[in-house]
């Protein structure tokens, strides 16, 4: 994996503009936008709740509910994510672009789990046998989808798992229906079985796991077989963090570093001033600098869906000057 890329996540409800955009700032590793703006059926859960082989969910007061079989909750996300794709095609076939490399993005197995519920209202994942399933179900939905989008572009496929949840999920803090309680934490060896399982069934493919919470599990990340991993890398503190980021370097894992802001921050942004920041890591944690171009890539902290297009356009633009920066350092830097 080479390049700058971006998490997934855009603003507003034009695909169209969404993925011209995206072609036209990230042309090394561009990836197919999501726009959650539009509601049901485009954000994570949803979208990646179309994915699902033999499994379909529904919209309840209390949000996603697993559903004996498709319905109009479930046909919008499916319909929603081939626009998006003929979208993508449309603005690579426009700007002439044939990038050897493209990203899809989706929910991760257990925040996925997370936040769809079962009939009875627990959460999928209380439930052994129905976790299973979904992991199953979900890596084989993604293993078709990946494919797909590699026959459309004619090029290699990343697969990004996002797992926001995965720390509460590890730690034991879901409520439980009732709001009275939470949800068991999940041992450390399923939750990387499970995850593992998905990602083997993409061998095929390079699959970075995405975590943009404070403490992202990485050693758990990098045992489950993700060729990368992307955090927002402006929240990793203390000795421990670093040890673990240095570990996962030496193990030849790729990092993706969330490093631009995802909302526009009102001061100038500098370049240097947000790029000094990977390169003091890479010295604090004794690596040549070279690394930077070798196994890591830059990208926004977190998704961009609630900043403005002007800033989405900037972020993204800092994003890939940056990647110019980690290849050939400036005099300064």
């Amino acid at each position: 994996m080479r390049g700058a890329t971006g998490i997934g996540s855009l603003p507003g409800t034009d695909i169209d503009e969404a993925a011209r955009v995206v072609v036209g700032e990230l042309p090394e590793l561009p990836h197919v936008p999501e726009l959650p703006g539009r509601g049901v059926g485009a954000d994570v859960i949803g979208r990646t709740a179309g994915l699902l082989v033999d499994l379909a969910v529904e919209v309840v007061t209390s949000g996603y509910r697993v559903n004996p079989r498709p319905g109009r909750d479930h046909r919008r996300a499916v319909d929603l994510l081939r626009g998006d794709l003929d979208a993508f095609d449309e603005a690579l076939e426009r700007a002439g672009a044939h990038p050897e490399t493209v990203k899809v993005q989706a929910a991760g197995p257990w925040t996925l789990m997370s936040n769809i519920e079962l009939m009875r209202g627990h959460r999928v994942l209380t439930d052994p046998g129905a976790v299973k399933e979904f992991a199953e179900s979900l890596a084989e939905g993604l293993r078709q989808h990946a494919a797909e989008v590699a026959k459309r572009t004619k090029a290699k496929v990343v697969v990004q798992l996002d797992e926001p949840g995965l720390p509460a999920v590890l730690r034991g803090l879901l409520p439980t229906p009732s709001k009275l309680g939470t949800v068991p934490a999940v041992p450390e060896p399923d939750a990387r079985a499970v995850l593992a399982t998905v990602i083997e069934a993409l061998k095929d493919h390079e699959v970075i796991v995405h975590c943009c919470a404070p403490h992202p599990p990485l050693t758990l990340l990098r045992e489950a077989g993700a060729a990368g991993i992307a955090f927002d890398a402006t929240l990793i503190k203390g000795a421990e963090a670093l040890d673990e980021i240095g570990e996962t370097w030496e193990a030849g894992t790729t990092l993706a570093l969330g490093l631009v802001p995802s909302l526009d921050p009102g001061t100038p942004v500098a370049l240097k001033g947000i790029g000094q920041r990977a390169f003091t890591l890479v010295d604090r944690l004794g690596f040549p600098r070279s690394i930077l171009a070798e196994k890591a890539l830059p990208t926004p902290t977190c998704g961009l869906a609630g900043a403005s297009s002007t800033w989405v356009k900037r972020a993204l633009s800092l994003t890939r000057d940056l990647s110019s920066a980690f290849s050939e350092p400036p005099e300064g830097w």
